[in-house]
């Protein structure tokens, strides 16, 4: 193998101890190394890639190698792609025709199969005969503007807007209610009420009493509410508790199709505060629903009853 200095304006090979070129007569000298500070002799170029010192005659960089004969600049680099640091502002995202649900109802058609769905995409979502998203304009005991849907905190939650039949929703475990709360059991709806102290009898202008029944004393009764608002049935617990169902009972409907054979029981103890009344369901196939007196949380599972549309919720 043949060793010497190529020429770098003719590529002609020359031994090692020659300072020029012995066809073209060229400088064969050193060219000082990358980096260094040595001052450029005169007439040299700078290597556009590392800077080094290259004979005016010569095309390649003594010190990288790279073609420097038309003494152009080397292209400038492409800029680095932008790197967020941590902490920095949130990249903006593009959104679609609208944002994506957390929540949805289902309508529940008999045999409890599901039927329509309506996506809870917005902030607000009115339900109602008339006015609003979610809108069932045949069913007769909606009021035009029943029920809002809205998330607050990330949280989902059903107002009664001052409908006049109201929003019930079923009951995932017991439920302590005041003197006045109305639920339903099937078809059945029903108002718990303290029975009011006793009226002591009095006799008519002869001194006779009126005849009657005699009153147990009792501490918690229920009463059922007839279709047009009307008083139905009074039950008056004889203990501290009424069972309710479709057969052996404190409460019976035994016409009533969609009532268990024990559904749910009503109980009443004393407290400081007075009494205090509880509604437990007793695992009924079709629940007890409760009727809401304000914003009411809802989570995955849940049942609301408006009118007579029953709804499922599912948090997605």
């Amino acid at each position: 193998m043949t060793l010497g200095l190529v020429c770098d304006s003719c590529d002609a090979l020359s031994p090692l101890s020659a300072t020029t070129c012995q066809v073209c007569g060229a400088s064969l000298g050193i060219v000082p190394a990358r980096g260094s500070q040595s001052t450029p002799s005169a007439g040299a170029k700078r290597c556009p890639y590392c800077n080094a010192d290259v004979a005016p005659q010569h095309r390649f960089c003594g010190s990288c190698g790279r073609p420097v004969s038309s003494g152009a600049p080397a292209p400038a680099p492409a800029p680095a792609p932008e790197v967020r640091k941590p902490g920095g502002a949130a990249k903006t995202m593009f959104f679609g025709a609208m944002q994506a649900s957390r929540a949805k109802l289902i309508l529940i058609k008999g045999e409890g199969m599901d039927g329509v769905s309506y996506m809870l995409s917005g902030t607000d979502h009115v339900a109602g005969r008339l006015e609003g998203a979610i809108l069932f304009p045949e069913d007769p005991l909606l009021s035009p503007r029943h029920a809002n849907f809205v998330y607050r905190d990330n949280k989902l939650f059903v107002r009664d807007e001052g409908s006049c039949n109201g929003v019930f929703v079923r009951i995932m475990r017991p439920q302590t209610v005041t003197s006045g709360a109305t639920f339903l059991v099937g078809e059945q709806l029903l108002r718990v009420e303290a029975v009011p102290p006793e009226t002591v009898p009095i006799p008519d202008e002869e001194g006779t009493y009126f005849y009657g029944s005699p009153k147990r004393p009792s501490k918690l009764q229920l009463v059922q509410m007839l279709a047009g608002g009307r008083a139905g049935m009074i039950f008056r617990a004889r203990e501290d508790a009424l069972t309710l169902g479709r057969e052996n009972n404190d409460v019976n409907f035994p016409d009533d199709p969609f009532i268990s054979g024990r559904h749910a029981i009503v109980s009443v103890s004393d407290t400081p505060q007075g009494p205090r009344f509880v509604i437990a369901d007793q695992g009924s196939k079709n629940g007890t629903f409760l009727r809401t007196q304000d914003e009411t949380p809802l989570f995955h599972g849940d049942y609301v009853f408006i009118g007579q549309q029953l709804l499922r919720v599912e948090i997605t």
